[in-house]
């Protein structure tokens, strides 16, 4: 029997560069970042709430805000490598060597930071990779697999996690 799918889509506002790009995406720039998450079941729950569903979308959109947007809408994703970058982000009463340091230690430890603790009060994601939209895609499927098995008691599994970086260009990460 062919499994189950449902997908959920979230649309998320998020500045990057790509500080290794040998054209116009070292810079700093924008996306209207459309992200989807694919999950699939070989059978449907059988009672409780979600009854004749793989998972519910209300807790898959739950999940995803709360990996995706909460961290990163109308924020900025950095690289910890990209020092420069993250310099510049560095709030003026701190040790900016130091605060640096800090930022790139936690998302090296944990798999991403996030802070408003920056120049201009900013929300910076700081993450141990280059924010491409093939990272990203993979970063988000880490982070929103156990979530969705969680949520749906086992009966879910994300298969695919779909990042939209421009209406015509996709990246995606799964099994």
């Amino acid at each position: 029997m062919a499994p189950y799918r449902v997908s959920r889509r979230i649309e998320i506002d998020a500045g990057h560069r790509i500080m290794t790009h040998g054209s116009k995406c070292r810079h700093l720039h924008g996306h209207r970042y459309a992200i989807e998450a694919v999950c699939e079941a070989s059978d449907l729950h059988h009672d409780g709430e979600q009854t004749d569903m793989v998972v519910d979308f209300g807790f898959l959109k739950e999940e995803m805000v709360a990996a995706i947007d909460a961290p990163c809408d109308h924020g900025f994703i950095a690289s910890s490598a990209d020092i420069e970058l993250l310099t510049m982000f560095a709030p003026p009463d701190h040790d900016t060597a130091g605060w640096v340091a800090k930022m790139a230690a936690l998302a090296e430890g944990s798999g991403a930071v996030t802070t408003t603790d920056t120049r201009l009060g900013t929300k910076l994601t700081v993450v141990p990779f280059q924010p491409t939209a093939e990272c990203l895609a993979r970063h988000w499927f880490e982070r929103l697999s156990d979530p969705v098995a969680m949520r749906s008691n086992g009966t879910a599994r994300l298969v695919l996690v779909r990042v939209w970086e421009t209406p015509n260009c996709t990246a995606e990460y799964g099994e």
